[in-house]
């Protein structure tokens, strides 16, 4: 060997051994490996490296989002409510009880915004790459999904929409052998039943069709609705498909309707209706029908389907909607075991037919399983009245308050829209431990069946998900062979000495078992992840009207409340469990709703009270203090305008949901906080009260002149602001007449003017007095308002004197 030839042998040496102890050896061992070659000179490296598949890019981002403007306006509030409160306090002692109801009011609303504040202060949003995920998983390698839907009453939630829902889901794109849907009728209704038979046949015209032209709203309903023919393809083919389709809908809706109307009382001794022949409300066997099947695990073919309904007897309590979900929960494990599954309620159809590979992003491409316990949607709805006149769009809320909590330890549960890992329903922690009768550890198989109950077949399918694995022990799935044991599972007396409900599936103990689910999965260590693909995921009916919308309101605060005063509060899982400190204060937020009652009330009947009784609760026009409130009072509607301005709402939908913000305040969360009040006290227990859910078929249909005027019923949840109203119209009353002549009106202009304000923000109460039908309050509801608003004038009169 030439010299020239030894001392490049030697500097290549020299210089090999020199990157052996500054890289890191993963990036070497193509270099040191036999495989290998390499040609190294002093000042550059060629590599040869054998092929390799490139670096996956990520499947999701998560997007910090930039809000100076909002933190400063939310500090401006906070100074102002700080420096409001050191006023009061101030001048305490110069005034009297007017102005110490006012400061205790005032102290509790600077408590709201400072958790207000706390919450919406780090938002972020998600960005998933739906495109990107068949680049890093074959379309077998897929995970399976089990899709639960529930419904309760086929009165309040007609079946079409819960057959909407169904299709959409049958129909969304992703593989049909990985997709199991169940659908859970705690009515037992044979209505129900028929209802998915007849669909079950229409959808093996409508998801082939769906999928052949891609067609992107798969709820036929919504499909149908519009008034043009679909622009993206006008070929003759897709056109007679179309309409023949559309027929097919037409007829499906009419048979429906017909038998919602007539009953299918004569059906029932068909062998398909032989298990409804005897079912009472309230008191029936478990009736698990297996629909549609995909024997042939084929995956351009249909999804499973299951009819779902669950042993009830009036001597067990079923616990509402959780217990539902605890049964589909059973009932899938045992048929399919599928390591994921979706919930969502009757009326909420897919909307993106890709929600599944954007949820999929999200479960699968996070770097730790901790980080995505489960990837929640938020609740969006379909035909929206103008300006939202009820004030519960929910719009705000969440690109607001959601994508907050979304920078914390991710969105709460809400009930639907959400795709849960099967292992955390189960209760496990993120270490792979498992809590049990209040302690974590391994979970061996002598405590498998007494955590999860009795039945042999589901313990092995919750084992085999627990230890990582999937599916039954032999695939592919024979569902009919799996229903006696889907059966044992769905039983009332099953749950008896298990963990079901208090450690495992969703949790009881409130009206909002979503929440509470999700803060104590949250408190196990998992984070949860914020999925809002473009179209929304999932759409929803909001109720409409009066009664249906303050009846969602009063379940939500009544559970909500529940849950702070029970032991599964917020304040005890940040204490004792893993649940992070500002997580909390967020979940304290919610579940204050119905606290927020009280002083409102308090709040609003202040200046009515200082008018009659001859005080007050401001400072005077000429005081230089007067300018915090008014500040105050400018900045917070400045900044509630800043926030629908920029959600895309006009000032007419901020002023509504302004106006029903204290409405809902003291209805909905008065009678929410009574009613837990009352469960404390031991006189009566909670009850779970169904939203009605408003069929509409076209987007136009609701759209007339009094689609956003205000429904009334005689329920007394109306009586608290109807008496409000009509207080604070004998106080103007009284002021403009001068009764009290000692007392000059530029003394009180201040509460005058806050007077107004409240009898404008109830002016549908105003309008409800003189209304008829449904559109007028009760004669006996205000009769009940018109003795309290004198009972609430006497006493004002006697503390006067």
């Amino acid at each position: 060997m030439s010299n020239e030839k030894k001392v490049k042998k030697q500097e290549e040496k020299l210089l090999l051994d020199l990157l052996c102890k500054e890289w890191p050896a993963q990036l070497l061992s193509p270099i040191t490996s036999p495989q290998t070659t390499y040609t190294i000179c002093p000042t550059s490296i060629l590599l040869h490296f054998p092929m390799a598949k490139p670096i996956p890019s990520p499947l999701y981002e998560k997007i910090p989002q930039k809000n100076t403007l909002h933190r400063a306006l939310d500090l401006t509030i906070f100074f102002l409510l700080l420096s409001l409160l050191a006023y009061r306090l101030l001048s305490l002692k110069n005034n009297g009880f007017t102005w110490l109801l006012a400061f205790l009011c005032e102290s509790w609303f600077t408590f709201i915004w400072i958790l207000n504040v706390s919450t919406k202060w780090n938002p972020v949003s998600y960005k998933t790459y739906p495109e990107r995920l068949l680049q890093c998983y074959r379309v077998d390698e897929l995970p399976p999904v089990d899709m639960f839907v529930t419904t309760a009453d086929p009165m309040l939630e007609p079946p079409i929409i819960t057959v909407n829902t169904v299709l959409s889901l049958l129909a969304v794109d992703y593989p049909a052998n990985k997709l199991s849907c169940y659908v859970s009728d705690d009515g037992a209704s044979p209505l129900i039943f028929y209802a998915l038979l007849e669909a079950s046949k229409f959808a093996k015209l409508w998801v082939p069709f769906c999928k052949k032209y891609g067609i992107q709203t798969r709820a036929p309903f919504r499909y149908f609705s519009r008034e043009l023919l679909p622009s993206h393809d006008n070929s003759t083919e897709f056109l007679q498909e179309y309409r023949k389709i559309m027929d097919e809908y037409e007829e499906l809706r009419r048979r429906i309707e017909h038998a919602t109307l007539k009953s299918i009382s004569h059906e029932l001794s068909t062998a398909d209706f032989v298990a409804f022949s005897n079912i009472k409300k309230g008191s029936h066997p478990t009736i698990i029908k297996v629909i549609l099947e995909n024997k042939e695990s084929r995956s351009d073919g249909l999804p499973h389907l299951v009819y779902v309904s669950r042993e009830k007897d009036p001597k067990h309590p079923h616990h509402y909607k959780a217990g539902a979900m605890n049964v589909l929960t059973r009932v899938s494990g045992a048929m399919t075991n599928a390591p994921f599954m979706l919930n969502v309620d009757c009326d909420m159809y897919a909307n993106n037919p890709q929600i599944f590979h954007h949820a999929m992003c999200l479960l699968l491409g996070s770097k730790n399983e901790q980080d995505c316990g489960f990837v929640q949607s938020p609740q969006c709805f379909y035909d929206g009245l103008k300006d939202d006149p009820f004030g519960n769009q929910l719009v705000v809320l969440y690109k607001y308050l959601g994508s907050g909590i979304a920078g914390l330890q991710g969105p709460t549960y809400i009930g639907t829209g959400c795709f849960h890992r099967r292992k955390v329903i189960y209760g496990l922690w993120p270490d792979g431990r498992m809590e049990i009768k209040g302690r974590s550890g391994k979970l061996t198989d002598e405590r498998i069946q007494k955590t999860f109950g009795n039945s042999k077949e589901f313990t092995k399918t919750a084992a085999r998900i627990l230890s990582g694995l999937s599916g039954i022990s032999h695939c592919p799935y024979d569902l009919l062979n799996r229903v006696e044991a889907a059966q044992e599972v769905a039983t009332c007396s099953y749950e008896y000495g298990t963990s079901w409900g208090t450690k495992i599936g969703c949790l009881y103990g409130s009206t909002t078992e979503d929440v509470l689910t999700g803060m104590r999965i949250q408190a196990r260590g998992w984070k949860s992840t914020d999925c809002r693909p473009d179209p929304p995921a999932f759409l929803g009916c909001a109720p409409s009207g009066g009664p249906a919308a303050l009846t969602q309101q009063k379940r939500w605060a009544t559970g909500l409340l529940e849950i702070l005063f029970s032991k599964n509060s917020p304040f005890i899982a940040a204490f004792t469990a893993k649940l992070q400190f500002r997580q909390c204060l967020a979940y304290v937020w919610f579940s204050s709703w119905a606290l927020r009652s009280i002083p409102e009330l308090c709040y609003l009947a202040l200046p009515a009270y200082c008018i009659m009784a001859g005080s007050h609760f401001l400072p005077k026009v000429q005081e230089p203090a007067v300018l915090i409130p008014i500040s105050l009072f400018v900045s917070y509607n400045f900044y509630t305008l800043f926030e629908y301005y920029g959600a895309g709402f006009s000032i007419r939908a901020c002023w509504n949901n302004l106006r029903m913000g204290r409405i809902t305040a003291v209805t909905a969360w008065l009678f929410g906080f009574f009613s837990v009040i009352l469960k404390l006290l031991g006189l009566s227990e909670t009850v779970f009260e169904v939203t009605k859910k408003d069929q509409s078929t076209t987007p136009g249909e609701d759209s007339d002149k009094d689609a956003g005027r205000f429904t009334f019923d005689g329920s007394l949840i109306f009586v608290p602001a109807t008496t409000l109203l009509l207080v604070h119209l004998m106080a103007l009353v009284t002021a403009l007449l001068g009764l009290f002549d000692h007392v000059g009106i530029e003394s009180r202009i201040g509460e005058i003017i806050c007077s107004v304000w409240v009898v404008l923000c109830f002016s549908p109460f105003l309008k409800g007095l003189f209304g008829k039908g449904k559109y007028g309050i009760p004669t006996s509801s205000i009769s009940k308002s018109v003795a309290l608003a004198l009972l609430f004038l006497a006493c004002t009169t006697t503390v006067r004197k």
